[in-house]
């Protein structure tokens, strides 16, 4: 089995290396619109080639994952159709509404590909390909076998593209929106002075959440990983326009997620909390213009 990538960020840089050594699998090929050092570099130590055509790196592969951001889900679909071959499978990861993969399935349909559905469910460290996904779309059971053999870890959840990802962008709302939500309070309450009767208010109020450390486990995600999940958060508002509910709340969630994104990541070490929370505040703040109550 020789898979080419579309897109050589966290995802499918997990994904190599887990599959690495895997007799029945191997990753020829990577093409990212990054065409930097750090990038080259990256897939020139796991073996693979780093192309600077999508073409010239889904060449002979059997199977093309597409692993970029979410705003590019649907170019990195167009990028193939004039290089793809008849039968070749297109597997779509990227977190983006069921409406888009949709249409991304109907453009490689259109080339005679075929094209699966795949919505990853958990952080991709540390099982890599063997991460929790969900799988949808016409030859998503005929596949099963060969997923299984390659030691995916997956579920078929329908024959039509969109339903996987669907499940993914209704749950990502309340994942992501959780984070949004602790991170958001929690810097207001420090610019406020009342951090620590905040916490100390929530941990009683919902103590299955563990607080403190769920406080920084969340701080991390979106410092982290903000701006992937705001990407991602822009979708699930279409999704949920889509469906008729308020998609603008998935929005302001995303808006949350950019800004922790943009701020330079410190680590929020064990102990007090507040000093370091204070900190992102102050980044925070900076970045609008403001300042923390009491400081110059």
């Amino acid at each position: 089995m020789k898979i080419a990538f579309i897109g050589f960020g966290e995802a499918a840089r997990a994904f190599t290396d887990s599959l690495a050594g895997n007799p029945a699998a191997s990753i020829v090929a990577a093409y990212d619109i990054r065409q930097d050092e750090e990038m080259r570099q990256a897939a020139l130590s796991r073996g693979l080639r780093f192309e600077k055509t999508v073409a010239a790196a889904i060449a002979g592969a059997d199977w093309v994952l597409s692993a970029v951001t979410a705003d590019q889900s649907l170019n990195a679909a167009q990028s193939v159709l004039d290089a793809l071959e008849p039968g070749q499978l297109f597997i779509d990861i990227n977190s983006v509404s069921p409406g888009r993969k949709q249409q991304s399935a109907t453009l490689i349909a259109g080339r005679q590909g075929q094209y699966l559905d795949m919505a990853v469910m958990a952080p991709v460290h540390p099982r890599g390909h063997a991460t929790p996904v969900l799988v949808a779309g016409a030859q998503a059971h005929a596949l099963a076998a060969t997923l299984e053999n390659l030691g995916f870890h997956f579920e078929v959840v329908g024959d039509e593209p969109g339903a996987a990802t669907a499940i993914k962008m209704v749950r990502s709302l309340f994942v992501k929106g959780l984070e949004a939500l602790t991170v958001e309070t929690l810097l207001a309450a420090s610019a406020t002075g009342c951090l620590d009767r905040v916490v100390t208010s929530l941990a009683d109020t919902f103590p299955g959440l563990g607080w403190p450390d769920n406080a920084r486990y969340m701080f991390e995600r979106t410092l982290h990983h903000g701006a992937r999940r705001a990407a991602e958060m822009r979708e699930v508002a279409a999704t949920y326009d889509e469906l008729g509910f308020v998609g603008a709340l998935a929005d302001k969630i995303a808006d949350v997620q950019e800004k922790m994104g943009a701020a330079p990541v410190i680590d929020l070490p064990p102990g007090e909390l507040n000093p370091s929370v204070r900190e992102v505040a102050a980044m925070r703040l900076r970045a609008e213009g403001k300042s923390l109550p009491g400081s110059r």
